[in-house]
């Protein structure tokens, strides 16, 4: 089965409609695509008004299983969490178009990419892999995108034809998604030890002498504007990160080294998590949710729960 020349006459399903297959939906919208279609995992539980009322809004087709979905696309995108990256592959093959494209965009080990893309080239689809290279929300589609696979050549094109903005890194598996992990190491890491230092050094009342030797040390860095948006980014995303963060060490742990740091920095994001899921920092979706542009509100509000 040959599928349609034209990229933007595909029919796209997107497994995992959360914040990044929100944003891809928005945009492929956007770009002309005319058949879209989803599925979450939430879809039929009482968490899925708000997922099915945007579908409704862009005129994305809720399916009721992956199975459904792969067999009514010509290009799957997988953005599930980090821990569904194989699950979602499983899940997905055995009803592939013959030839039908698989872009996984998921976080995970080289390890867990590679296991995937056995079981969708097994079933007859090409898989990809996708290593999404910073965070999605600023650039949305036009995201940094390495791929990975004897396939992506082949796909990349294509998909900068939907509106991508992709590099191919490798003919070889594990490649693109080994650079996000690796790079993951530290930007996460970074994340968690800002949060740990500056509220600590809330607590002892020496923030402004701590910022001041980061300011010294470091100048081309605005700390208190970076120190806001990885409060904010942790508070609102802590669950997904922690999932990504434990692939990351995973990646570590697959060539035979301790992940201590990518296992502290999980620890730390998954904390936080549990704080926004006990509404530390507010109504999560409000207005006021994390929105703070001074990070002192939300350590404040750490340290009182800790306390």
């Amino acid at each position: 089965m040959s599928l349609p020349a034209d990229p933007l006459q595909w029919s796209i399903g997107l497994v995992g409609y959360g914040e990044v297959g929100r944003i891809l939906a928005e945009d492929l919208r956007a770009r002309g695509v005319g058949n879209l279609l989803t599925y979450d995992i939430k879809f039929g539980t009482a968490d899925d008004a708000p997922l099915l009322a945007h579908a409704a809004q862009y005129g994305v087709r809720p399916m009721t299983g992956h199975a459904f979905l792969a067999r009514a696309a010509d290009l799957v995108i997988s953005a599930v969490t980090a821990d569904q990256t194989v699950a979602a592959a499983v899940s997905s093959a055995p009803t592939l178009k013959p030839g039908a494209w698989f872009l996984d965009f998921n976080s995970a080990s080289p390890g867990a990419k590679i296991k995937a893309a056995g079981i969708v080239d097994a079933a007859g689809g090409r898989y990809v892999e996708g290593a999404v290279m910073t965070s999605i929300p600023p650039h949305r589609i036009r995201v940094p995108l390495l791929l990975g696979g004897a396939s992506a050549a082949e796909l990349a094109p294509l998909l900068c034809a939907l509106g991508f903005r992709t590099k191919v890194a490798s003919e070889k598996l594990g490649v693109a998604s080994a650079t996000k992990m690796c790079r993951s190491v530290m930007i996460k890491g970074l994340e968690s030890m800002v949060i740990e230092s500056f509220t600590a050094a809330r607590a002892y009342g020496v923030e402004d002498q701590v910022l001041a030797s980061l300011y010294e040390t470091f100048p081309g860095i605005d700390w208190e504007k970076q120190g806001a948006y990885f409060f904010q980014r942790v508070i609102e995303h802590g669950r997904r990160r922690s999932e990504e963060v434990r692939e990351v060490a995973a990646t570590v742990r697959e060539i035979g080294l301790t992940p201590w740091s990518a296992q502290g920095t999980a620890e730390r994001q998954a904390w936080v998590a549990d704080l926004t899921d006990e509404g530390v920092f507010g109504k999560k979706g409000s207005k006021e949710f994390a929105r703070s542009a001074d990070w002192r509100v939300e350590a404040d509000r750490i340290l009182a729960k800790v306390k």
